[in-house]
C-alpha cells in the first residue's frame, strides 16, 4: 500500500490573506480554522481526503530566509495559459525571476507574501 498526498501545510504571516488568495486561485473553499490561527482550504465537494490534497495556512511569525524548498505547480483547466496568468496576476499574484531563460513554458510567479509557485503550459481537466 502507498500514500498520498492528504494536505499541505504552508507557514504564513497572514493566513486569512493567503487563505482567501489560494482559493480563489484554486477554487477552494474554507474548511476549517484551529485555535491557532491556521485556515483550511480545500475542494469545495470533497474536503479533506478527497482526490486533491488541501492547504493549511499556519500562522508563523519567523521570516523567511532563501529559496523555498518546495513550491507548488498549477495548471490552468478551463482557459489558456496567458488568460490564466493575467488571472493569476489579477488575483495579486507577481513576476518571479529566479533565473529563468525567458524560453520556459512555465510562468514563476509568487503568491501576495512571496511564496513561488509556477503555472504551468499545459490545460488540465478539472476533477
Amino acid at each position: 500500500m502507498a500514500c498520498r498526498i492528504s494536505e499541505l501545510v504552508i507557514d504564513v504571516a497572514d493566513p486569512d490573506r493567503l487563505a482567501a488568495f489560494w482559493s480563489e486561485v484554486l477554487g477552494y473553499v474554507e474548511l476549517g480554522r484551529e485555535d491557532d490561527g491556521s485556515i483550511e482550504i480545500g475542494p469545495p465537494d470533497a474536503g479533506f481526503g478527497g482526490p486533491r490534497p488541501t492547504l493549511v495556512l499556519s500562522p508563523s511569525s519567523e521570516p523567511r530566509t532563501g529559496k523555498l524548498r518546495l513550491h507548488i505547480d498549477v495548471n490552468a483547466t478551463d482557459r489558456d495559459q496567458d488568460a490564466e496568468l493575467e488571472r493569476l496576476l489579477a488575483l495579486g499574484a507577481t513576476p518571479v525571476d529566479i533565473g529563468q531563460t525567458g524560453t520556459e513554458s512555465w510562468h514563476v510567479l509568487a503568491d501576495p507574501e512571496g511564496n513561488e509557485f509556477c503555472l504551468l503550459h499545459t490545460r488540465l481537466r478539472p476533477l
